[in-house]
């Protein structure tokens, strides 16, 4: 038993309170060991080598650029996803397009494309594009999706489902996340099916569905289950959903949650006879955030992998049951997320999270209240009317499933791999600078991926300043450099191979 309140802060609640067994990786002595992110990371001492790659244009070409991203965008009001909102995309509609684009080069019309629609859901498109090599080896582009998250037009300055072009500039929702992306990996492969070059490689392409949501069976999660992507096992796998023309080294995991407070209905004049849900919300949230930054502090693995912050858990949403002003509310709801470092698992977040509810429920009377009059168990001479609660009571929910989680794990990418060296030189080359980094946004599949022996690395194009943003767009030259990242990627991965 608590001699007092005070017993309930982070240095005191060990007395009492000890946190599950786990296998918390932070325990490992290897964890601060190993290569960092590092800009000078290659592959070759000298500079890709464009005859590897014969004949293939070495820049995009605006104007083919521009029309497919036209096309595509005036399919984004159909492409939205947000099952949530009942808002599904048919993203059939996009790969369409896609196929339509590159069908002058399939193996139907005597091209070197290898074109398969991969339809799980109805409407619900995945798309891979293979040019075989005369080798086991792969080079793979994975990640390019078809889906965009919703936009609402009230908001923007412009028409986000038609694709405007100001200067430089290509606005319209999905330009930057992800259809900028799927243009300009088309355009690459339209460059290497024109100059047909005989690679030792096989290079495969897969655009994706259903990755703004945590859809199964659907996407990537499907295709990676009916064993579509198996030989990307044999070369570097890029994920190509990230931003800003940097390699991306490392991206959290995401696990949603919400946790409502109950307590008792009663006259604001009279805080003694009642459990103030919104103070005992408040308070809870407090005591498990501080318990969780001790469980789960900075890694070391972070600073190698260069993440702006650690794992963090935080309120986003707050709702409280509906009344007067002048009574204090009986139920309320706060909602956010906990973004997590790839070097700490799912498993013993939600373990941990688990007990410190537990813990709290266990103590309520014990719980630090305001001032003098709020308590979360009330006396026994507080008459109560049949269903009411002398105690207050916290009930945690997860707002997923652990398979969902677990698809949205983080990842830090290998850093030795020749997949990284290659993107990190062919970044350099061509930005005549390179600044790898990592983040806490999440990417699904990635993490389960790379636990499969696929060799994931991470890259994109866009600009993160508008990532499901208002007003989004992407550069007609950050694009071209994409093209020529990638070019320059499958030149070294050819000298090597």
């Amino acid at each position: 038993m608590f001699a007092s309140p005070s017993m309930w802060s982070p240095s005191a609640r060990h007395m009492k309170y000890m946190s599950p067994p786990t296998a918390l990786k932070r325990d490992d002595p290897s964890a601060s060991r190993g290569p960092s992110v590092s800009a000078n990371a290659s592959l070759s001492a000298k500079m890709a080598d464009f005859s590897a790659v014969p004949g293939v244009n070495r820049t995009m070409p605006k104007n083919t650029f521009v029309d497919l991203m036209r096309a595509l965008i005036g399919e984004v009001k159909h492409l939205q996803n947000n099952p949530r909102l009942g808002i599904i995309p048919q993203e059939k509609r996009a790969a369409t397009i896609m196929i339509n684009f590159l069908k002058p080069y399939s193996t139907e019309a005597g091209g070197p494309l290898i074109i398969e629609e991969l339809e799980y859901v109805p409407g619900r498109s995945n798309l891979k594009i293979t040019y075989k090599g005369t080798g086991d080896k792969t080079v793979s582009f994975i990640g390019s999706h078809l889906d965009a998250v919703p936009a609402d037009p009230e908001t923007w300055d412009r028409d986000p489902f038609t694709m405007l072009q100001e200067g430089d500039r290509l606005y319209g929702r999905g330009t930057t996340d992800c259809l900028g992306h799927v243009a300009m990996t088309g355009c690459f492969l339209q460059a290497l099916a024109t100059a047909r070059p005989k690679l030792k490689r096989t290079l495969v392409v897969v655009f994706i569905a259903a990755e703004e949501s945590p859809e199964r069976g659907v996407g990537v999660d499907k295709v990676l289950e009916l064993g579509k992507v198996d030989e990307c096992r044999n070369g570097p796998v890029y994920w190509v959903d990230s931003a800003d023309s940097q390699p991306c080294c490392g991206s959290a995991g995401v696990l949603s949650w919400s946790l409502k407070s109950k307590g008792r209905l009663f006259h604001s004049g009279f805080p003694n006879k009642a459990i103030n849900s919104i103070e005992l919300a408040s308070e809870a949230v407090s005591q498990i955030q501080a318990r969780f930054y001790e469980d789960f502090p900075p890694h070391p693995g972070e600073d190698r992998y260069q993440f702006s912050t650690g794992s963090h858990m935080k309120p986003t949403q707050i709702e409280c049951a509906k009344g007067s002003l002048n009574q204090i509310c009986p139920e309320t709801t706060v909602s956010g997320d906990i973004r997590l470092s790839p070097f700490y698992n799912v498993e013993d977040v939600m373990e941990h999270i688990e007990k410190y509810v537990e813990d709290l429920n266990a103590e309520m009377e014990h719980l630090p209240c305001p001032g003098t009059w709020t308590a979360y168990k009330l006396p026994d001479n507080v008459e109560l009317q049949a269903g009411e609660r002398r105690c207050g009571e916290l009930e945690l929910k997860w707002l997923g499933d652990l398979n969902t989680f677990k698809a949205y794990s983080g990842i830090a990418v290998k850093l030795d791999s020749e997949g990284h060296k290659a993107l990190v030189q062919a970044f350099r080359e061509t930005n005549s600078s390179v600044k790898p980094f990592s983040v806490s946004g999440s990417l699904p599949l990635v993490k389960m991926m790379q636990e499969q022996g696929f060799d994931i690395q991470i890259c994109g194009f866009g600009h993160m300043s508008v990532y499901h943003g208002v007003n989004e767009y992407c550069t007609i030259a950050e694009m071209q450099k994409g093209y020529e990242v990638i070019l320059r990627t499958v030149c070294l991965l050819e000298v090597a191979a």
